[in-house]
């Protein structure tokens, strides 16, 4: 339904959670080189638990590849310089949610390029940034919520447990 971008991701239990988000969401992940792990790294796997097999994992040389590969797809940029709020955007299946790497962000000269598509998630001051794998959650699923959830199993059930 979404694809959700990390952009030279540095910490491989960062991107194995997000891959677990990915799994239960049904969203593709998307890895722009270089990466600062291996794709085999011990901690990523262990992040992502069991869930890789469920996972669509895409891999790509540099983000114009990535560009190249979708080019009538729609570009979401999170980073905390933008003007707008992520909740502000209105999602469409297919569109792409990218975040940078931990340590900076996403570079400049991209988010330059794409003015109108960059948001950020609103915190108080001049906080730190959030986590990679929390911000990739919260976007998949304001994404998900605007589109109605459609194909999520929405309601659980209560099993009455005896004391």
């Amino acid at each position: 339904m979404f694809h959700i971008v990390l952009v030279e991701p540095e910490i491989p239990q960062n991107t194995g959670n997000i891959a677990r988000t990915c799994a239960a969401t049904g969203c593709d992940l998307h890895l722009v080189h270089p990466l600062g792990f291996e794709i085999s790294d011990k901690q990523l796997k262990r992040a992502g638990l069991d869930y890789w097999n469920l996972v669509r994992v895409h891999e790509h040389n540099n983000f114009g590849e990535l560009l190249a590969e979708y080019p009538s797809a729609r570009f979401y940029f999170f980073t905390t310089k933008a003007k707008h709020t992520y909740a502000e955007a209105e999602y469409r299946d297919g569109d792409f949610l990218v975040f940078g790497k931990e340590t900076r962000g996403l570079p400049e000269e991209l988010l330059v390029q794409h003015p109108e598509t960059c948001v950020r998630i609103p915190m108080i001051g001049e906080s730190r940034s959030l986590n990679l794998s929390n911000s990739a959650a919260i976007a998949v699923y304001e994404a998900l919520r605007q589109n109605g959830f459609q194909g999520f199993k929405r309601e659980g059930e209560l099993h009455r447990l005896k004391w």
